[in-house]
């Protein structure tokens, strides 16, 4: 990954997790590392534990940026929670897997949040 996706990667993690603390969740975790892989959030509101995937990007010539998160991506995110959720000393009655997507508009930006994003 080049310094430049990076940089985006990381902006966008913080815009949404900026978003997510507006709307009322607790920021657990960010950038938990397991093994080769990542996720970008790990968020509770209520007595709901959220896996969330940001996606950002600055120009739409690749598509939207939730077009990312491919079945693999899926897969592997819902893998990662298991090992989270297994090791976790909290509580939570419900779980899910959210998406964000955070596009560059010049010199704001606009976000869209998918709310239970997928199922595997």
């Amino acid at each position: 990954m080049t310094q430049h996706n990076q940089n985006v990667g990381s902006w966008g993690e913080t815009v949404a997790a900026d978003y997510l603390e507006e709307q009322g969740y607790e920021i657990l975790l960010r950038n938990y590392k397991i093994g080769r892989g990542e996720i970008d959030l790990i968020v509770r509101k209520g007595n709901v534990l959220v896996f969330v995937e940001v996606k950002s990007g600055r120009s739409s010539l690749m598509g939207l940026p939730e077009d990312r998160v491919t079945r693999y991506k899926q897969r592997q995110l819902y893998r990662l929670a298991q090992a989270f959720i297994q090791s976790w000393q909290g509580s939570a009655d419900e779980f899910r897997m959210d998406v964000i997507a955070v596009d560059s508009k010049g010199s704001g930006y606009q976000l869209r949040h998918y709310e239970s994003a997928f199922y595997i």
